[in-house]
């Protein structure tokens, strides 16, 4: 490890980690089917053949390696990759033997509390309107050997877990969670970097290089996925980042950076964990409510929903960009006029973009597929085509349940739900 890494240690971990990662997902492939880790398609999948899912190994082993070199030989370096490896094992036993729940947010935790004991914590940050907030100065509980854990710790262990099952929420497509953290990380990277967080960059340099490594084979159609021992693993990298990289820092504007750069994958976590808490279904249980699914239901190949959330993540990530960058205010609050627009232009395209993809692309290209769907049939049966108002009123429910309407064939009617769960 380099005692004080700069910003060229950024690039080099980049592509070394990206290299190795590259290198070594065929071993993890043969692992996989010898250990029988093999996600066999169902109702949910997007896949139609049985795909090995260790991927993720081959990430750790890029992140360990690049990481060993260029982050600095000090105490919260070393907690973070051992808590990496932790992380892994209980992804490798939760794709070998299926864990339930409980476990799994156990293994979450355990994780994370090894870079949280040594100081990978969010201490105090600044929030509008309210000034400095101070939550390490919380005492919680005072440990038997003298220690002590406090709020910040606890807050930090909740969020870095959160993080983890965002991003493992967000793998449902070939590509999808390696490809969100590519963008995600690398502009985290620059922001770390600016902020002269420089290990915090290195870490999330070497985190998008491998990421983009296993995409060679994680993207459509893939021989791999990263299972829960890869997206696990790139959730905990994710937000020890975060952590390390805006949050420690006392700008007002690092608070939102995280969630602006993550926005795509917690946005998608946010949408189905409401609508199963709506309909009173376990927050833990599959279902077919995630961006990416919506976007099978209308006809898109995974290619071109990849497309569609990537460029979504790329816009957030601009808009990040530009708010660390874009002299729009100066150290007193005041406001360049010129440099306002900019940022308001910013604003309102990543608004826009999300807009469209929300709701313009899920509700009415879904109304178009069904009215399409519903009057191919009728003319097969020779009955009138149908009235606007029983496709809106078939689409609505299809979007408030995640189940829809099948079409009865003889009579090119609604009837009966399909469930999608």
């Amino acid at each position: 490890m380099t005692q004080v890494p700069d910003p060229w240690d950024a690039l080099y971990a980049f592509l070394v980690a990206g290299a190795l990662t590259l290198a070594l997902v065929p071993l993890t492939i043969r692992l996989a089917r010898w250990l029988g880790a093999i996600d066999f398609p169902n109702e949910r999948s997007l896949h139609a053949v049985p795909t090995p899912k260790l991927g993720g190994l081959a990430i750790l082993v890029g992140v360990l390696v690049a990481g060993l070199i260029w982050l600095p030989d000090d105490t919260e370096s070393h907690a973070i990759l051992i808590g990496a490896v932790f992380v892994v094992l209980f992804g490798v036993l939760d794709d070998v033997f299926e864990l339930g729940p409980v476990p799994k947010l156990i293994g979450q935790a355990v994780s994370v509390v090894i870079p949280v004991s040594v100081g990978v914590t969010v201490d105090d940050f600044t929030f509008p309107f309210f000034g400095r907030v101070e939550p390490g100065s919380v005492e919680l509980l005072t440990l038997p050997g003298g220690g002590v854990v406090d709020l910040g710790q606890v807050l930090t262990v909740l969020g870095i877990v959160a993080v983890i099952n965002v991003i493992n929420l967000l793998d449902g497509v070939d590509g999808l969670a390696a490809g969100v953290c590519v963008i995600s990380a690398l502009t985290l990277s620059v922001i770390a970097l600016s902020l002269d967080r420089t290990a915090a960059g290195v870490l999330a340099a070497l985190v998008a290089g491998s990421s983009l490594g296993f995409l060679r084979y994680g993207f459509p159609p893939a021989s791999t996925f990263l299972g829960d021992t890869g997206s696990n693993l790139l959730g905990y990298l994710m937000g020890v980042i975060a952590v390390q990289g805006a949050l420690k820092t006392n700008a007002v504007v690092a608070l939102f950076l995280p969630l602006i750069v993550l926005a795509v994958p917690i946005l998608d976590t946010g949408f189905v964990v409401a609508k199963r808490l709506k309909y009173r279904r376990p927050i833990y249980r599959a279902d077919r409510w995630h961006f990416h699914h919506r976007m099978a239901d209308i006809g898109f190949s995974q290619r071109r929903t990849l497309v569609y959330l990537y460029g979504w993540t790329f816009v957030m990530a601009l808009l990040a960009l530009a708010l660390r960058f874009v002299p729009y205010s100066d150290d007193h609050g005041e406001f360049n006029t010129g440099w306002t627009i900019v940022m308001v232009v910013c604003g309102l395209l990543a608004i826009g973009a999300s807009f469209y993809l929300v709701t313009v692309l899920e509700i009415f290209k879904l109304r178009q597929v069904r009215l399409r769907q519903l009057i191919d049939v009728r003319r097969q049966v020779g009955a009138p085509e149908p009235e606007p108002q029983e496709v809106n009123a078939a689409v609505e429910a299809e979007l408030e349940t995640g189940s829809f309407p099948t079409i009865d064939p003889e009579t090119g009617e609604f009837g009966a739900i399909d469930s999608r769960d």
